[in-house]
């Protein structure tokens, strides 16, 4: 049975579009043969056409019709592509991991001709490869397609034939009410549907049940999808605000913003937040407050390092950066920690001799920033300020801008409080006010690394912990406000006029 147009998703209508308009060539970029082999034989099916496919491994083969060349005989990239010049009854065919063989200039010069003779003819060859790689004499001779993993749409309905099949041969017990169902669902949104059928899979061998305490389980499977692509980190959340000592004025407008992303937000007219960019002071709290973002919102943190962007092949690093993008969006509504991005842009101004790749990943990541849609909360931490592009300063690329500053003599307080709370100990019986004037110009890592010195020395001495040891280990450490003075008050100054203080 035909789906009709109407029901297809977007990509595929699109696709439909192109098949019609006649387009020659064309390149699918998914992980999902199997899925994609099921929706392009409906669609097949639906224009009155054969579905082949080749692979390196079998040739070229129909997979609804009866091909008169032997696959055999066209194992060869070039000589298949030949086989499908001579094709006479309309088809679409899939060439498979095609991108591996496209550094060939034969096997290249043979896709263009193809190309051009398919112009006149009802045949389209589709390339099928998880990545995007093209030869610039491809470049517009070939349409390219991005298919979507599966919307919560398909996971449900892959989740009830799960469901249905365990229940009826009895292999299983299943206990999801309508709302634990869309749990797992969401929590199973961003992977593919054999990675989901996997999860639900394991999720009901551990136990013999599929119910809501599978939740953390198909989570755990998700975070395989980050840690897979070697672009992004999966980080747990597990530090909320209230481990952040100070920072009242960021503090609150995060919590005015915990529920921007619900439903009834979108109902109420008000857009989903973009993210914020902190700038400050090393060691003053940027990196933790990025994690309990993530906890007090309940979403996931992904943490995108550029240096694994940039890679020796041109063109590989902006792929790279789409390739994370979409991996990001996939699992969205998350929360994507972008730490020290000035480092990362380095020569985005083009001065820089990387001949143009810094400047590139810049323009794609401006304009992801500046136009996404997916519910993508980006929290950008920078140090230095005099090698940030102006462009990524300006609104619309982030909902504002915080200066994190070093912690003000009450928030040193509250600092000591929560670090020895951390390591067992009741901050009543120690003198907070000392203490804090003590560490005067202290950063809050700082101050951490005080109470840790201290436990080691009164560890070492076999004694409990006192304000001696305390004291001890703040006489003997050199603050970032006395070694890098000037840097700091170059810092401050910029960000007067140009932040909003976290503080």
């Amino acid at each position: 049975m035909t789906t009709p147009a109407s029901e297809r998703p977007p990509f595929l209508r699109e696709l439909d579009t192109l098949v019609r308009a006649r387009y020659p060539l064309l390149y699918l970029v998914t992980w999902e043969e199997q899925r994609l082999d099921a929706l392009l034989g409906d669609l097949a099916r639906s224009h009155g056409k054969d579905l082949l496919e080749w692979t390196a491994t079998r040739g070229l083969r129909s997979l609804t019709g009866t091909l008169k060349v032997p696959s055999e005989e066209t194992l060869e990239p070039a000589r298949a592509l030949v086989a499908i010049h001579r094709l006479t009854n309309p088809a679409l065919v899939l060439l498979k991991d095609f991108h591996r063989h496209l550094d060939d200039p034969v096997t290249v010069r043979a896709l263009r001709e193809l190309g051009f003779h398919l112009k006149t003819q009802f045949t389209t060859a589709i390339v099928v490869a998880p990545t995007l790689k093209l030869p610039e004499e491809l470049e517009k001779d070939v349409s390219v397609v991005d298919v979507p993993l599966p919307t919560k749409g398909d996971l449900l309905s892959l989740l009830k034939d799960i469901a249905r099949v365990v229940t009826k041969n009895k292999r299983a017990t299943v206990e999801l009410s309508r709302a634990q169902a869309e749990a797992l669902v969401s929590a199973a949104h961003g992977l593919t549907l054999s990675e989901a059928e996997n999860a639900f899979a394991k999720a009901i061998a551990q136990d013999n049940r599929l119910d809501a305490s599978d939740l953390k389980l198909i989570l755990d499977e998700k975070s395989q999808v980050v840690r897979k692509s070697g672009l992004l980190e999966y980080h747990a959340a597990d530090q909320s605000l209230a481990d952040v000592g100070g920072l009242t004025h960021l503090k609150r407008w995060l919590e005015r913003r915990a529920d921007a992303f619900s439903d009834d937000a979108r109902a109420f007219g008000l857009p989903a937040p973009k993210g914020l960019l902190l700038l400050g002071v090393q060691g003053c709290g940027k990196s933790l407050t990025a994690r309990a973002i993530a906890t007090t919102w309940r979403m996931p943190l992904l943490r995108l390092d550029m240096g694994r962007i940039y890679s020796g092949l041109i063109g590989s690093s902006e792929e790279n950066l789409r390739r994370a993008i979409r991996i990001v969006e996939s699992l969205a509504p998350t929360v994507l920690w972008v730490d020290e991005i000035e480092k990362g842009l380095a020569g985005a101004g083009g001065g820089a001799n990387d001949s143009g790749v810094s400047a590139r990943v810049f323009g794609t990541l401006l304009t992801w920033l500046q136009e996404k849609t997916a519910p993508v909360f980006v929290v950008a931490t920078a140090n230095r300020i005099d090698t940030l592009p102006p462009e990524l300063l300006r609104k619309g690329r982030f909902d504002d801008i915080f200066f994190i500053d070093l912690p003000t003599s009450a928030e040193l307080r509250e600092i000591f409080a929560l670090q020895l709370t951390r390591r067992g100990r009741a901050p009543g019986n120690y003198p907070l006010e000392a203490l804090a004037t003590r560490c005067e110009g202290f950063s809050g890592a700082e101050v951490e690394q005080v109470v840790v010195s201290a436990l080691a020395e009164a560890f070492a001495d076999r004694t409990e912990l006192a304000a001696r040891h305390l004291e001890a280990a703040i006489d003997e450490t050199l603050p970032l406000s006395v070694t890098m003075a000037e840097d700091i008050a170059r810092l401050r100054d910029w960000a007067r006029q140009r932040t909003r203080p976290a503080s």
